[in-house]
């Protein structure tokens, strides 16, 4: 009997251990799924609002934007720098949804109370998930982010600096090494750290609204999916444009234009007013729901036909 009883200990942790990392590798795959979906639905809305951020003058609002890139270069215009998202976001939306579930973890394993064994995290454990989940994701979507705004504002007027995205890193690296690859990544953490704990809360609290007595939050509708992940796109970026604008201007401004965070606040407030850090705020709301319930319908299904798989 002893022998059996020692056996079951020994073979538990083993299970557990299996179980974690199944968990890490759904949650990774299911988010590269959820950023494929996000930019395929965003890249238009993205573009329009870089460009709005980065330009003074040149379009008078939202909807002449999108109306002077068709006509200069038609619907497709719109997709323009799409390639540098669709081959970073895929991997980093994978590692803000596994950063995510290993936030999760963390907080579980932080809990005082050891008598609290309940898996379902109170408010603050997952705002603290989902502001770890920007760390490791930062390190990823800066420096792609520095490449995407470059590229998109090409076309604005002036010459075709960069023929694509790996000819932007050769010149980037060539003009001023690692540093320059990865310019706002102060600023891209400043958006993403706030902007994430917002958007896996929101899209926590809305999932768990909608889920009617005696179901389970995983149970939802398409429809339940889709309006959840929305609003949690919707609550990110009605706090994310401030730090968003900056990180826009510093990735996309001449070398020395700026020595800093602070220093490209201080000058943006002065030259445009306040209102300027709230540029591009219509095209990022026009793409924050439909986008984002892209990403969560990705994610949840890809997810459920994981855990049928294996």
């Amino acid at each position: 009997m002893s022998e059996e009883l020692k056996t079951v200990v020994e073979v538990k942790p083993v299970v557990e251990v299996k179980q974690d990392t199944a968990s890490s590798v759904k949650s990774f795959l299911s988010g590269g799924f959820g950023g494929m979906a996000a930019v395929i639905v965003g890249q238009p809305f993205d573009l329009v609002k870089v460009r709005l951020q980065t330009s003074e003058g040149i379009y008078k609002n939202t909807f002449d934007c999108f109306k002077q890139i068709i006509k200069k270069d038609g619907v497709f215009g719109l997709y323009r720098g799409m390639a540098t998202p669709f081959a970073s976001i895929t991997p980093i939306f994978a590692v803000s949804f596994w950063s995510y579930d290993l936030g999760k973890k963390l907080a579980f394993a932080m809990r005082t109370d050891k008598n609290n064994t309940s898996k379902e995290l109170t408010l603050a454990e997952i705002t603290f998930a989902g502001a770890f989940s920007a760390v490791p994701t930062t390190m990823f979507m800066a420096p792609s982010e520095r490449i995407k705004v470059l590229m998109q504002i090409q076309g604005q007027g002036g010459e075709q600096k960069y023929k694509g995205p790996l000819d932007a890193v050769r010149q980037l690296y060539k003009e001023g090494g690692v540093r320059s690859i990865f310019r706002g990544t102060g600023a891209t953490l400043l958006r993403d750290s706030p902007g994430s704990a917002a958007y896996f809360v929101a899209y926590e609290l809305v999932k768990k609204s909608l889920t009617p007595a005696g179901s389970r939050p995983e149970d939802l509708s398409f429809g339940a999916v889709l309006f959840a992940g929305g609003m949690a796109g919707v609550a990110m970026w009605t706090i994310a444009i401030p730090p968003d604008v900056l990180k826009s201007r510093l990735q996309s401004a001449p070398s020395g234009t700026y020595t800093g965070l602070i220093d490209c606040l201080k000058k943006t407030v002065k030259a445009d007013g306040p209102s300027a850090l709230f540029r591009g705020l219509g095209p990022a709301m026009l793409r924050a729901f439909p986008a984002n319930a892209a990403t969560f319908l990705g994610v949840e299904y890809s997810m459920k036909a994981m855990n049928m798989a294996f």
